[in-house]
């Protein structure tokens, strides 16, 4: 078993870790491939998985239910922790609702549960991604009208690929091949810029940092176990969102908090420290949940 869950984590801290030290010697520019990632690979990966013709929405609705139990139940949990702690909720609560399911988890359903997870693995990243560019913005900055998250690339294509998958549209062989080409560069790319992005991040608050590189993933276990007392899942997504419960906060909390100016270097010692944490947590999930 251990040498299993090594083998299965093994490429993706090898391309994280592959990706901090470039960044320390090298310090490249990612920013347009990010950007590229965020707007191109993303979305082509997203449709490509929702636009499948074994894809069926219906077969997914309570694992969205599932997903967005546990999403916001971390922020809840979050919210109530930060104001015990006295932390700025604003500052605490983000990391906790909104993990790295797309960096992270995506890649790991894959090598974990094979190919046919990406589907049920994308479904729950969309769930997570809306949220984040809706409430998680809007949390942030209550002058962020949410209406217009529907021009995110990945959302659009979250929406097209609904529409190809419900219609029953056969996508021409050739260009689905092309879509899901195009897809394949998102995960190694996020990895890659996962560690890249982590030289950036400055340990300036410890002791937040470990506070919050702990209970994201416990409070996401503990809810992903409560959920599944109450909704009937297919044993693979139930897996997946045990794993899902356990992943580590998010970069994108990093940005976020920058852009808004929400305590950036104490968002970046959690989602730091909680990357790094994520050597602990994901083996233990994977250990629960793999027969």
């Amino acid at each position: 078993m251990l040498v299993r869950i090594v083998s299965i984590l093994f490429p993706l801290f090898a391309i994280t870790a592959l990706g901090y030290f470039v960044g320390r010697r090298m310090k490249p520019d990612l920013s347009h491939a990010n950007k590229l990632n965020m707007e191109v690979f993303i979305p082509a990966l997203v449709f490509a998985a929702l636009a499948n013709k074994d894809f069926r929405i219906v077969e997914f609705v309570p694992l969205v239910v599932a997903t967005l139990v546990i999403v916001i139940g971390s922020g809840l949990i979050g919210w109530a922790l930060a104001r015990s702690s006295r932390i700025a909720p604003k500052t605490f609560v983000p990391p906790i609702m909104f993990n790295n399911c797309g960096n992270l988890g995506l890649p790991l359903a894959v090598l974990a549960f094979g190919e046919p997870a990406l589907a049920p693995a994308v479904v729950m990243f969309m769930v997570s991604n809306l949220l984040h560019f809706s409430f998680g913005a809007w949390l942030l900055d209550h002058r962020i009208k949410v209406w217009t998250v529907w021009k995110v690339p990945s959302v659009l294509a979250t929406l097209a690929g609904l529409a190809v998958g419900i219609a029953g549209i056969a996508v021409w062989p050739p260009l689905m091949l092309a879509i899901k080409m195009l897809g394949d560069v998102s995960i190694p790319l996020m990895l890659f810029a996962l560690g890249v992005r982590l030289t950036d991040s400055n340990i300036s608050s410890i002791g937040l940092g470990f506070y919050g590189a702990a209970a994201r993933p416990l409070v996401g276990m503990m809810l992903a176990y409560a959920v599944m007392l109450f909704i009937d899942l297919p044993p693979q997504q139930e897996a997946l969102l045990l794993v899902f419960g356990a992943l580590p906060p998010a970069v994108l909390n990093y940005i976020f908090a920058e852009r808004y100016h929400q305590e950036p270097q104490a968002v970046a010692s959690m989602v730091l420290i909680g990357n790094v944490a994520a050597v602990v947590f994901l083996p233990i999930a994977l250990a629960i949940v793999l027969p």
